[in-house]
């Protein structure tokens, strides 16, 4: 227990003295001592160097031993240009070593192979010991059967595909949905740190929803919450019973995926002039903002009036590329479209959120293994 305290502090703040352990557990000197003996024999900390000036010898400052553990964060996705895939891998004390993002051939590829690929390339010539790997897809995972559902890559629905992909990499894999991951790296290190709970909405080539409840994700019984792009807009337009009209019937069930989706988000660009565009044009016209924002409003007042979060934010290639003037046309929007008020952010993470996610995911998991196996 003692050194389980101690190395989650290290984990926590970093580098630390022996005086400093002390003084956050409230244990003896000897036992820190011990404690920190205990985790540097163990490889798990170093000495990292020491304080220099002060009466008597100088102290130690250990730190996390970085090569203790590396975790691996891989998200695959579908985008405009087809299928791509963004990796990283960090160490023990959370730095990424190393990173990729590059095309995904996936058509009657193998999914095993591809992420195994990534996984040797991401560890060439990097010392420490892989432990845990995080992927993230976008789907609906099933916890007990940890299967993906509603997913367009191919072969990443089929069964086993994980135990598969631990049993060729020799490490534990994780599983979860791309939005859900995103919604982690959000509340970590992006707008919505310190917050009671918050709502995501992911605006890409699919769209979806991370739900945070003070920390912690609403994924539902079968993995599918926040799948909101499934949600229908008014009756199915096929003939009720007793009527036949084949052009009636060929029309699909339109849905929020079909309003804001990223097939939905390029058509509505041409309207707007921008017949190259790829996703958000970076030039978009006052006129296009104004209706893309319009779009949101219904997915987001639906959104409010079942949840009443805190905060909503805009997330995703889209998302994030409207920035602060899609953001105030959404705002405006939902004023006259939501029945309850409220705050509407951008986010603020830098780095790709899904990986970002996935590396708090894989890290937090693989911290809680090494101090449940302390001695």
């Amino acid at each position: 227990m003692n050194s389980g305290a101690a190395l989650s502090l290290l984990f926590e703040r970093g580098r630390l003295t022996r005086g400093e352990v002390r003084e956050a557990t409230g244990l003896s000197k000897p036992t820190v001592s011990d404690a920190m003996r205990r985790l540097v024999e163990a490889d798990l900390a170093i000495v990292d160097g020491h304080v220099v000036g002060g009466p008597g010898p100088n102290a130690e400052i250990y730190a996390i031993n970085p090569d203790a553990a590396h975790v691996v964060a891989v998200s695959v996705r579908e985008g405009a240009d087809g299928p791509s895939v963004a990796a990283a891998r960090c160490d023990l004390s959370g730095v990424v070593r190393a990173q990729l993002h590059r095309p995904a051939p996936l058509r009657g590829g193998d999914p095993v192979r591809l992420v195994e690929t990534v996984i040797r390339d991401l560890g060439k010539g990097l010392p420490g010991r892989l432990t845990q790997v995080q992927l993230g897809v976008a789907g609906s995972v099933d916890p007990t059967t940890r299967t993906i559902h509603h997913v367009d890559l191919p072969g990443f629905d089929a069964p086993g595909l994980v135990d598969a992909l631990a049993d060729r990499v020799g490490v534990p894999v994780d599983l979860d949905n791309d939005v859900n991951l995103a919604t982690v790296a959000e509340r970590r290190q992006g707008v919505a740190q310190g917050v009671d709970g918050f709502v995501l909405l992911w605006l890409g080539e699919g769209i979806g929803l991370g739900i945070d409840l003070g920390g912690t994700l609403l994924r539902g019984a079968r993995g599918g919450a926040g799948e909101i792009g499934y949600v229908p807009l008014g009756l199915d337009p096929r003939p009720v019973r007793g009527r036949s009209d084949s052009r009636r019937a060929a029309q699909p069930r339109p849905d929020l995926q079909s309003l804001v989706g990223g097939v939905a988000v390029r058509a509505l660009a041409r309207e707007y002039g921008h017949p190259d565009a790829a996703g958000y044009p970076a030039d978009a016209a006052p006129g296009f903002v104004a209706a893309l924002a319009d779009r949101v409003a219904v997915a987001l007042a639906l959104v409010v009036a079942v949840l009443d979060p805190p905060l909503l934010v805009l997330a995703g290639p889209v998302g994030k590329a409207g920035g602060a003037e899609l953001c105030d046309a959404v705002v405006a929007a939902l004023a006259r479209t939501a029945p309850l008020d409220v705050t509407v952010e951008v986010t603020t993470v830098e780095s790709d959120p899904v990986v970002a996610g996935a590396l708090h995911a894989a890290l937090t998991t693989t911290r809680n293994r090494l101090l449940a196996a302390l001695p």
